[in-house]
């Protein structure tokens, strides 16, 4: 009994996972079409994703939440399909890797680093709400998703159909508060006004997921997220009882993201 329940499990787990699969493929082919090029990148240590987004005519790019450790296999890739790297943008200052856009700056001429201006962060541009990066015919705007961290912010494509979430919403989760200006409240109310409001078909894209999770949507957060779906109660005090390990490279990792990843590598 145990090991044919065990099998089920493994069974509905790669079914899940195959269909998540599928469905990013066949998203991915359906942008191209729309004159967008789009690639889920994962670093497994950190367990972070980076996104490399193109305009398909143009070839310019935009890559978010480069990891250093991976910046060679993200700039063959670019190389690969022809693009034109323009911008490396990150979420927020990182505590759990060093970020890639320090490296990607030495090896790409004229790439031009990004980060909020509330992250206390140095870089070539310092976002605040309602900015946008352009990229050919495409742009992701800012907004402010503070909570995890001050700087934290939410890039959303022009057409509201992709949000890049950092660590403000995970899937079927949140970033912790308990470090780095960390504010329950704060991440909170992100959440609901920043990222709630967007569409309910609005693909949610993380910076991080730790179970083989690639994408969820606005609507599937809503309804599903164990913890944003409390009250702001129930939520600050979920988030008060992690009991979290520290990040392995937190003292590494933030004063090297401070300056962008732009320290001596």
């Amino acid at each position: 009994m145990g090991m044919r329940s065990t099998a089920r499990g493994l069974k509905a787990a790669l079914t899940t996972f195959n269909c998540r699969y599928t469905g990013l493929r066949t998203y991915c082919a359906r942008m191209e079409t729309k004159g967008l090029l789009f690639r889920q990148l994962f670093e497994h240590e950190s367990s972070t994703y980076s996104y490399l987004l193109a305009d398909a005519e143009s070839r310019e790019a935009v890559l978010i939440d480069p990891v250093l450790e991976t910046v060679d296999r993200d700039l063959k890739l670019i190389e690969e399909l022809g693009l034109k790297l323009k911008v490396t943008a990150n979420t927020h200052c990182h505590a759990d890797h060093i970020t890639g856009s320090g490296l990607l700056k030495q090896k790409v001429f004229g790439l031009k680093s990004a980060i909020s201006v509330h992250s206390g962060a140095s870089a070539d541009i310092l976002f605040s709400e309602g900015d946008s990066i352009k990229f050919g015919r495409h742009k992701l705007l800012v907004r402010e998703t503070p909570g995890h961290t001050d700087g934290c912010v939410t890039f959303v494509l022009g057409d509201q159909s992709m949000a890049f979430t950092g660590d403000a919403l995970l899937i079927r989760g949140c970033g912790r508060t308990d470090f780095q200006q960390g504010c329950s409240k704060k991440l909170y109310e992100s959440i609901h006004q920043k990222i709630f409001s967007l569409p309910g078909n609005c693909l949610i894209y993380p910076a991080h997921d730790y179970k083989g999770q690639t994408v969820s949507t606005v609507d599937e957060e809503k309804k599903f997220n164990p913890r944003v779906t409390k009250s702001l109660e129930e939520f600050t005090k979920i988030m008060d009882n992690l009991n979290l390990p520290k990040p392995t490279k937190i003292d590494v990792a933030v004063p090297a993201n401070l300056v962008c990843g732009l320290h001596e590598i």
